[in-house]
């Protein structure tokens, strides 16, 4: 049983800055790639950025320049720094990744919500 585990979500004014972490736990042999989606009320959940196993990146648009995707691959963890924060980054944010187990298959996260005020 794979499970990933979201963390650092949190209320923050416009201009702050979070840091998201995801660490996935179970029967592990590698993770392909990892990833945050986010999903805003009322619309649909959206890549924000991909890393693989090799650290290659790829973000949206709207968050190039702000957002840095890492992963630390001895700890099976993913992280998100997100800086320069707008309130259109409001979300739920979720991990996401691709992981060879038992099987071979795509993991979800619970889900974290940041909520950036004006």
């Amino acid at each position: 049983q794979v499970q990933l585990v979201e963390s650092g979500g949190a209320l923050v004014q416009a201009g702050g800055s979070l840091r998201l972490s995801c660490a996935a736990s179970g029967t592990i042999f590698s993770i392909n790639v990892m990833g945050w989606y986010r999903q805003a009320p009322g619309k649909q959940r959206d890549l924000v950025a991909t890393i693989t196993i090799g650290a290659g990146t790829n973000y949206a648009d709207s968050v190039k320049g702000r957002f840095t995707i890492s992963r630390d691959n001895a700890k099976n963890t993913v992280y998100l720094q997100m800086n320069s924060l707008k309130p259109e980054d409001t979300a739920v944010y979720y991990c996401n990744a691709h992981i060879v187990g038992i099987g071979v298959r795509n993991y979800w996260g619970q889900g974290t919500q940041v909520i950036v005020s004006t």
